[in-house]
């Protein structure tokens, strides 16, 4: 059995990490860690998991204890503070999967930029890898240092690049995005409350979204010519989810069926990838506690619309780390997420 740490268990995507692993056949979650102002068993936090996990929250990181229960941790932590972490595990030698941005910016100052603040360990950035598994798998697996995705560039990148890298679209990208509240976390703040959210939709950070140089960076790689890229995340009163609907415009006239070949033949074998028929688009309920990604495209003269689909907290960002801990410890990818495969297993 894998034994795995995770730090950071009381949030949002620590919980769905931990409702994952519970039903791993061949993890064994060995350690809890969360800013609390006290230790206390999980299932006082998570009620859910009692007689599950039989574990306590601590509300510590004692590294040298960590690192003797475990053979990798998870880093559910917010931004600016894996990197005050990720380097003491990395020196003990063990594999880390780190949910925030910290270390998937490849340019130290871009990060800088974006997140106010003076990286702390930018010698582990150069060998970091980006774990964005169908496009990144050959990388992951060898990985020490795994800088798991965003949940808005994981369905925006993964509806443009069969695109971008086909060479049929001109080098620019439109992304007007739709997130649950999840999105966010636990952290309190006025404008997450149910009064505020309820019965209303407001785009925010408009194309200055953190996520953005994020995104810029995967796509340049498939968009030899350079990108223009534009931004628009929205919050939406649902609790998770994200829509996310593309634009680019073709080089040349294509027909909708064309635009399926492409998508399906770039994701021909990927377990977690799911193309609708020509004209036919997903929803979000038919990704939530999945870890699903679900396109759909439009062809409309020269515009090319392609709608993605993810579960902010699976796809988006727990079961994208499981996903990429299976490839990194050579396990089949779908352990933990398809229960009759687990058993048969």
């Amino acid at each position: 059995m894998l034994r795995a740490g995770v730090i950071g268990a009381s949030g949002c995507a620590g919980e769905e990490l931990l409702r994952i692993l519970v039903r791993h056949p061949r993890v064994k979650i060995q350690t809890l860690a969360a800013k609390m102002d006290e230790s206390c068993p999980i299932s006082r936090i998570f009620p859910w998991t009692e007689k599950l996990i039989d574990l306590e929250c601590r509300n510590d990181i004692d590294v040298d204890r960590i690192v003797t229960e475990c053979d990798v941790v998870f880093l559910a932590l917010p931004h600016r503070v894996s990197m005050l972490v990720a380097p003491e595990f990395i020196k003990a030698g063990k594999r880390v999967i780190d949910f925030s941005a910290d270390y998937r910016l490849k340019d130290v100052a871009e990060y800088e930029k974006w997140y106010e603040v003076a990286h702390k360990s930018p010698e582990l950035i150069k060998d970091s890898v980006y774990g964005l598994c169908e496009l990144y798998r050959d990388k992951i697996r060898n990985a020490q240092l795994l800088a798991n995705p965003g949940c808005y560039p994981t369905g925006i990148i993964l509806g443009s690049v069969p695109f971008l890298k086909s060479g049929r679209v001109e080098p620019e990208v439109i992304a007007d995005a739709k997130s649950g509240t999840t999105g966010a976390g636990r952290t309190l703040s006025i404008k997450l409350m149910f009064s505020e959210v309820n019965e209303n939709f407001r785009a925010y950070k408009v194309n200055e979204h953190q996520h953005m140089p994020e995104m810029i960076q995967q796509l340049r790689e498939f968009s030899p010519q350079g990108l223009t890229f534009t931004f628009v995340p929205h919050l939406v009163p649902m609790s998770r989810g994200i829509l996310s609907t593309l634009y680019m415009r073709l080089k040349q006239d294509m027909s909708v069926f064309d635009a399926v070949d492409i998508l399906k033949e770039f994701y021909r074998d990927e377990p977690f990838i799911r193309i609708k028929p020509a004209d036919e688009f997903p929803e979000i309920r038919d990704v939530v506690n999945s870890n699903f990604c679900d396109l759909g495209v439009k062809v409309a003269g020269r515009q090319l619309i392609v709608i993605a689909a993810i579960d902010n907290l699976v796809k988006g960002a727990a079961g994208q780390a499981v996903q990429n801990l299976n490839i990194m410890f050579d396990m089949d990818e779908t352990l933990g997420f398809y229960e009759q495969q687990s058993k048969a297993d």
